[in-house]
């Protein structure tokens, strides 16, 4: 029985909350850069996607130590680097996150996704900074949601 409810738990925490993506939304000849010091931890919390592509504006996404929540959905998330996650199977990097670590662009360097979260949902003028980043790095601002 205890056998049974570590493999129910374990194969809770493996569904991905990340929504299936379509095209690239990334040139992918463009250089692209993860955040030295963004980490896991700064990441911990509540947040809310402002501007996305293979993420829905108005998503709330909650880290935590080991696990991301979405859309009521929950997976696994671990630090691979600098500024690098997987959540679930997929690779995401932290492209910017403000200093106050109020908001962050992220994104998946083959270009399957990218989104802006904020943890108010009103970035003011760090929208303007993360777009700037996200841009640099080649994605295609035109494709995101809520811009």
């Amino acid at each position: 029985m205890r056998h049974l409810a570590l493999i129910l738990l374990l194969s809770a925490c493996t569904a991905t909350p990340l929504p299936p993506a379509s095209i690239p939304v990334r040139n992918l000849t463009m250089p692209v850069a993860s955040q030295a010091d963004a980490t896991l931890e700064r990441l911990r919390g509540d947040w809310v996607v402002v501007q996305g592509a293979g993420m829905a504006p108005g998503a709330r996404l909650r880290f935590e130590e080991d696990r991301v929540s979405l859309v009521g959905g929950v997976s696994p998330v671990v630090q691979t680097g600098p500024g690098r996650v997987r959540i679930g199977g997929e690779e995401i990097w932290i492209h910017w996150i403000d200093a106050d670590g109020r908001t962050a662009a992220l994104g998946d360097p083959g270009g399957a996704r990218v989104w802006i979260m904020d943890r108010s949902g009103r970035p003011g003028e760090r929208l303007v900074a993360a777009r700037t980043i996200l841009d640099w790095y080649g994605y295609d601002l035109e494709r995101m949601e809520g811009s």
